[in-house]
C-alpha cells in the first residue's frame, strides 16, 4: 500500500450540494478539525495559521459530523484532513498550503 488510501464511495447529493455552496460562496474554505478557536490536530492549526495571514478564513469542523469528514474526502478525492479550497478550487492539505506559503504563491491565490 502506497501511503494513505481514499475511502471508497460515493456522497449524498444534499452533501455535495452543501460543499458546493460552501466553496462558492467564500473565498477560502478549510475543512479541519476543530474550529478556528481550539484547532484539534497541528495539521490543522497550521493551515489555519497559514490562511489566517491573508485574510478571512471560512472553516468547516469535520469532527463535528462524521458524514462530513468521510464526505469530503470523497468529493475531494483526497484522503486526509486538512483541505483547502480557494476561491472553488481544490488546493491540497497543510503540506501543500505550507509551500505554496513559503514560495509566495499562497498570498497571489488568495489575492487573485
Amino acid at each position: 500500500m502506497n501511503g494513505p488510501q481514499v475511502p471508497a464511495g460515493t456522497i449524498s447529493d444534499a452533501l455535495r450540494a452543501r460543499f458546493d455552496a460552501e466553496i462558492k460562496a467564500n473565498p477560502v474554505v478549510l475543512y479541519m478539525k476543530g474550529n478556528q478557536l481550539f484547532p484539534k490536530c497541528g495539521f490543522s492549526a497550521r493551515a489555519l495559521e497559514l490562511l489566517k495571514a491573508h485574510g478571512p478564513v471560512f472553516s468547516v469542523d469535520v469532527l463535528a459530523d462524521p458524514e462530513v469528514r468521510d464526505g469530503i474526502k470523497v468529493y475531494s478525492n483526497w484522503p486526509t484532513i486538512p483541505q483547502v479550497y480557494i476561491h472553488g478550487e481544490f488546493v491540497g492539505g497543510s503540506d501543500i498550503v505550507g509551500q505554496l506559503a513559503q514560495s509566495g504563491e499562497l498570498a497571489k491565490l488568495i489575492k487573485k
